[in-house]
């Protein structure tokens, strides 16, 4: 991955993150990592635990971001997801997976057009 990608990325989840707390989202981490994987973000939202995969895209070249959230890369956020709560334990909440779109030109961020998809994909 090129350099100017990788901060695209890094600058995705920043404009991400600001963009959920203003949705009332409450950020509990930041870039996670375990033996098993990452996830993006986790985060309290409307009592339920949320897991986000943050997809930055400069285009629609490569398709819509949770086109690229493959059954692979599901499980992986969910194996993620079940060492967080361990972790934590965190028992009997709503566990919701989001992803958020961030699309524009990189360097670029207020030109930027961030949504978010909520229960994009089941645990």
């Amino acid at each position: 991955m090129t350099f100017k990608r990788k901060r695209f990325g890094r600058e995705g989840e920043e404009a991400a993150a600001a963009f959920l707390r203003k949705q009332g989202y409450r950020i509990l981490e930041q870039n996670f990592r375990t033996a098993l994987g990452e996830v993006d973000l986790i985060a309290e939202h409307a009592g339920a635990v949320v897991f986000i995969e943050v997809k930055s895209r400069s285009g629609e070249a490569f398709g819509q971001p949770v086109d690229a959230l493959t059954p692979f890369k599901q499980n992986k956020i969910h194996q993620v997801a079940r060492v967080f709560l361990a972790r934590h334990a965190i028992q009997n909440r709503e566990v919701r997976f989001d992803v958020v779109s961030v699309a524009g030109e990189p360097g670029r961020p207020e030109g930027w057009r961030v949504e978010v998809l909520k229960n994009a994909f089941q645990l």
